[in-house]
């Protein structure tokens, strides 16, 4: 996060230096400072300013130093403000991150994975050279498109243009290196009959993804919200 973040979101509130400056625990000098950018906004102080000054995740570090379990991601997104897991909490997390961290699973909950489209959807601006790089090293630059492309299309459907621009804009970096070996969406245990009954029953947007699932937007309940 830069001191030109930081000021930003404390402007967007409304309050003095003074006044960020304690819901910040820090001094009203050195916050100056950071918003000078004279001195480097630390990530921990980057994570307060996301509780405290209500500064987007998107600017937080995304560095992936630790992996986090099903229940864990579950209480990331309820921190991200997804409605599902509204009732969870945890740090701060840095989208991008925590998008990559769960599509990069052999096995993820289904639960969370009806969720991961709602994350593009609801930070358009993440930093997607991070991530589509991210995706490409690990070979999951086709279930990054297809969760991208569902997010798209919620988008548009619900008249956010902007939004969806962004979003087809990505679709479109991730067609460029689309895989022709088929996958599924974090479900790599799965038996072959249930891997051939999602494969039989799975829309164009999968088969064009070449992912074996049944996710479609009519099971992402709380996409819009």
């Amino acid at each position: 996060m830069t001191g030109q973040a930081l000021r930003h979101a404390r402007k967007n509130l409304g309050l003095s230096q003074v006044e960020a400056a304690a819901r910040l625990g820090v001094s009203q000098p050195l916050l100056s400072l950071m918003e000078k950018g004279e001195r480097a906004v630390t990530a921990a102080l980057a994570k307060r300013a996301v509780t405290k000054l209500r500064a987007t995740p998107e600017l937080l570090p995304a560095a992936l130093e630790m992996r986090h379990n099903d229940d864990q991601l579950a209480a990331d997104l309820g921190t991200l403000g997804y409605p599902g897991y509204a009732y969870l909490k945890s740090q701060p997390r840095n989208p991008a991150e925590l998008l990559f961290d769960a599509l990069d699973r052999r096995d993820l909950d289904a639960r969370v994975v009806e969720a991961l489209p709602w994350v593009p959807q609801q930070y358009p601006n993440m930093d997607w050279d991070w991530l589509t790089t991210k995706a490409k090293i690990h070979n999951r630059q086709n279930r990054l498109g297809f969760v991208v492309a569902l997010a798209s299309r919620i988008a548009k459907k619900h008249a956010k243009r902007d939004v969806a621009k962004r979003l087809s804009e990505v679709v479109k970096t991730m067609e460029e290196a689309r895989l022709a070996n088929t996958d599924t969406l974090c479900q790599e245990s799965w038996p072959p009959s249930q891997r051939k009954f999602a494969h039989q029953q799975r829309s164009g947007l999968a088969a064009h993804w070449k992912l074996d699932t049944r996710l479609t937007e009519e099971n992402l309940a709380d996409l819009s919200a």
